[in-house]
């Protein structure tokens, strides 16, 4: 089984402080998230600015699209970004409209979408997807449990290259064990630890101790 992708995300609320801390797991991590509260704020300088840091790693533009599929894409695609986030509840339409302007396009799962909408995803061309535990159903109390990894092992199933995030740590990724996931996305878990390198180490050596054991 190959060994999930390690994503570390740049939620941050200014570049200044998402340079500093990129620059401590930006040459560990595979894939690099320029999140969506940034650029809102940054707009595609932070992906202009991380790109030039890293120019042969993965870089996703986060910006959770709802409408202007193509605009959107264009625009972060030429910041430099190679991939980039739609909201699930986008239409078809703004997905591939998206999917014609960047490398790959990752449907966000939020809220309640379903498994027919998801086979139209597929039937669009669309292939990843990232199944959240949200910020705000973590802080409502709300932990990963079968319901989560049945939802994901479903979603495998039926061809997509599914990514996780939401709450994780290093003794959260034993739970996927036997699981073909295709990237482990942590924030917080990574850029706010004391030792951001230390903890990213961690985390990756944990994933290759369970998927290339």
């Amino acid at each position: 089984m190959t060994r999930p992708n390690l994503q570390v995300a740049l939620d941050h609320s200014d570049l200044p402080s998402a340079i500093k801390a990129i620059k401590t797991v930006g040459d560990i991590v595979d894939i690099i998230e320029v999140g969506t509260i940034l650029i809102l704020q940054a707009g595609d300088q932070a992906v202009r600015c991380i790109r030039a840091m890293y120019p042969d790693k993965t870089i996703v533009a986060d910006t959770k699209c709802a409408d202007a599929g193509g605009t959107v894409a264009e625009n972060v695609q030429k910041a430099g970004a190679d991939w980039t986030t739609v909201i699930c509840c986008a239409t078809i339409p703004t997905m591939k409209a998206a999917a014609e302007k960047i490398a790959a396009v990752q449907v966000e799962l939020y809220g309640d979408w379903t498994y027919a909408q998801a086979q139209l995803w597929l039937a669009a061309g669309i292939r990843q997807v990232i199944y959240h535990q949200s910020r705000d159903a973590l802080l409502a109390g709300e932990t990963w449990g079968e319901k989560d990894l049945a939802k994901i092992q479903k979603l495998i199933d039926m061809g997509f290259q599914v990514s996780v995030t939401g709450g994780l740590d290093v003794d959260t990724l034993k739970l996927f064990k036997g699981m073909a996931v295709y990237t482990f996305i942590t924030g917080r878990g990574i850029t706010a630890a004391q030792d951001p390198a230390q903890a990213a180490t961690a985390f990756l050596d944990e994933i290759k101790a369970i998927w290339e054991a």
